[in-house]
C-alpha cells in the first residue's frame, strides 16, 4: 500500500475491508451522504437516509445492536459482527461521530496535519507531500522526510491506514486543536515535532496546462463542488485544445459530482444505470457539454466507484480514449441506516452498470490503451492523434 493521502480516509481502519481503502471507497454512488439520485432528479444530501438498506439484512444488524445494548455490551461491535456474517464485502458500521466526519470529508473538509505519505518497500513511512499552510508545513516538515513515530508509537512496517489512524487520533476521537507528537528523520538528523491537528480543506480538483494548450484536470475524489470545477476548467480551456482527465487514484465519492463532471463532456444522455433492491434507476448528463474537444481519461488500479462510473460513461459513449491500467472494480451501491445507538450501518443494496450494460463490480474497466509507464506522455501522443 503506498501513495495514499493521510488526511482523506475515514476513521477506524481496523473495521473490515471497506475501511482499509482510501477515502470514500465505501461510497459507490455517494449513497452514504444521501446523494444517490432518484430516476428523474438529483437528491439533496440526507434524502437517502430516509430509505433504509435492505429490510432483512438491516433488521438483522439492528437487532444485533439492540440485543447488545440490552446486555450492556457494545452495540457497534455486535453490528459489525452481523455485517461480517452477512458476507457484505463493502458493508461497514460507523459511530455517529465517524459518520459526521465522513460527510464533512465529502464536503471537502477534514481534520489532520496536512501530510501525504507512503510506505516504502523497506517498511519505512515517507512523506510524499506537505500541504501549504498546514500544521505540518508550519513545523518545517518536508517531502522526503521519514515519519518514524506518532505519539511515541513506532510506525515502521505498519500499513499507511494504521498510520492515518494514529495521526488523526482515532483512539480518542481527537478534534482539531489537539496536539500530536511526530518522530521524524531527514538524512542523519532525527527529531521530534509536536503539531496541532487543524480543520483543512481538500484540493479534490487541480488544473494545469501543458505545452500546446493541453489542459490536465486531475480529480482526486468527488467531493462537493468538484463537478462544477471540472465544467469550468473545460469551458476555460483553449478553443479546440485537448483535455486529459486524470482519474488515477480517484477513490470515488459523490455520484452527483461524477455525473456533473460527465456533463462537461456529454450533451445529455445516459451516464449509468443502477439498481436498489431490484428497482432500476438511471443517471443522465445535463445538456450542453463539450462533445468535440479531444479527450483522454487516465485510470489505474486506484480508480474506483464513482470514478469508474464516469470512466465507463465516457468510454461506452465514445467520448474519451481511456489510457492506463485496469480500474479497481467497485460497482456496488451502499445505503446508510441509523442503528438504535445512533451509529450508522452501510449495507450494499445494488450495483451500477455503464451505458452499454457492463458491470464493474469485481471486474473493473479495461483501458483502450493499457500502459503502466510514462502514462501522461502516452496520453499526449493519443491526443495528437485525435486532432490536438
Amino acid at each position: 500500500m503506498s501513495g495514499r493521502d493521510l488526511f482523506c480516509q475515514p476513521r477506524r481502519f481496523g473495521r473490515g475491508a471497506a475501511l482499509t481503502l482510501v477515502f470514500a471507497s465505501v461510497l459507490v454512488a455517494g449513497a452514504a451522504t444521501g446523494s444517490l439520485p432518484g430516476p428523474d432528479r438529483r437528491s439533496a444530501p440526507g434524502t437517502a437516509r430516509s430509505s433504509p438498506a435492505p429490510a432483512g439484512r438491516y433488521e438483522e444488524v439492528a437487532a444485533a445492536a439492540a440485543a447488545a445494548m440490552a446486555d450492556g455490551q457494545s452495540p457497534m461491535e455486535a453490528a459489525e459482527r452481523a455485517v461480517s456474517r452477512s458476507g457484505d464485502r463493502w458493508g461497514a458500521v460507523y459511530s455517529q461521530g465517524e459518520y459526521e466526519e465522513f460527510e464533512e470529508a465529502l464536503d471537502g473538509r477534514y481534520t489532520g496535519v496536512g501530510l501525504w505519505a507512503r510506505r516504502e518497500r523497506d517498511g519505512r513511512i515517507e512523506v510524499t507531500k506537505v500541504r501549504a499552510g498546514s500544521p505540518a508545513a508550519a513545523a518545517g516538515i518536508r517531502q522526503g522526510d521519514r515519519l518514524r513515530s506518532v505519539d511515541g508509537a513506532k510506525v515502521d512496517g505498519r500499513p499507511v491506514t494504521e498510520v492515518v489512524s494514529l495521526l488523526r487520533g482515532d483512539a480518542t476521537d481527537a478534534p482539531a486543536g489537539t496536539p500530536v507528537r511526530l518522530g521524524l528523520e531527514r538524512g542523519t538528523r532525527a527529531w521530534t515535532e509536536t503539531v496541532r491537528r487543524a480543520r483543512l480543506s481538500t484540493d479534490s480538483v487541480t488544473v494545469r496546462k501543458l505545452a500546446g494548450g493541453i489542459t490536465v484536470i486531475r480529480i482526486g475524489s468527488f467531493t462537493k463542488g468538484s463537478g462544477d470545477i471540472v465544467r469550468t476548467a473545460v469551458r476555460q480551456a483553449p478553443a479546440g485544445a485537448g483535455v486529459i482527465l486524470d482519474l488515477r487514484g480517484n477513490s470515488g465519492g459523490l455520484v452527483t459530482e461524477a455525473v456533473t463532471a460527465a456533463s462537461a463532456f456529454l450533451d445529455g444522455g445516459l451516464v449509468a444505470t443502477y439498481d436498489v433492491d431490484g428497482e432500476q434507476q438511471a443517471l443522465h448528463a445535463d445538456l450542453g457539454g463539450d462533445t468535440t474537444r479531444p479527450l483522454v481519461a487516465l485510470v489505474d488500479g486506484g480508480t474506483m466507484s464513482a470514478a469508474e462510473l464516469l470512466t465507463g460513461a465516457l468510454q461506452d459513449r465514445g467520448r474519451a480514449v481511456v489510457v492506463g491500467s485496469r480500474t479497481f472494480g467497485k460497482g456496488s451501491v451502499q445505503m446508510p441506516s441509523r442503528l438504535p445507538d445512533g451509529s450508522v450501518a452501510e449495507l450494499t443494496v445494488g450495483h451500477y452498470r455503464t451505458p452499454s450494460g457492463r458491470g464493474v463490480d469485481g471486474t473493473g474497466l479495461t483501458p483502450d490503451l493499457e500502459v503502466d509507464q510514462q502514462v501522461l506522455e502516452q496520453a499526449e501522443t493519443v491526443l495528437s492523434g485525435l486532432g490536438q
